[in-house]
């Protein structure tokens, strides 16, 4: 099973991040009191949005140029070589 870590991570940050963004953008300036005026919501929203789409785009990559131990010359040198030691039976 080829899963990379990223992709989960990467989806659970930019739904959460949707969440936070709409959130924040609902509630507007009434939440904003205990912030110096700053709209804390909106903005780290934004900032797992951005977060989460670049996670799940380096993982959705990574999956795709993702090859086994046996398809390239060096892992199948690694292979060979845990072979002949006994390592790997």
């Amino acid at each position: 099973m080829q899963l990379d870590i990223r992709i989960p991570i990467g989806l659970m940050f930019t739904v959460l991040g949707a969440l936070l963004t709409a959130f924040g953008l609902i509630t507007g300036g009434r939440t904003t009191a205990h912030s110096q005026g700053i709209n804390v919501n909106l903005w780290w929203g934004i900032v797992m949005l951005v977060f989460g789409i670049v996670m799940f785009l380096f993982g959705r990559r990574g999956t795709a140029t993702a090859r086994l131990a046996e398809e390239s010359p060096e892992g199948q040198r690694i292979e060979e070589r845990e072979h002949s030691a006994g390592i790997e039976s």
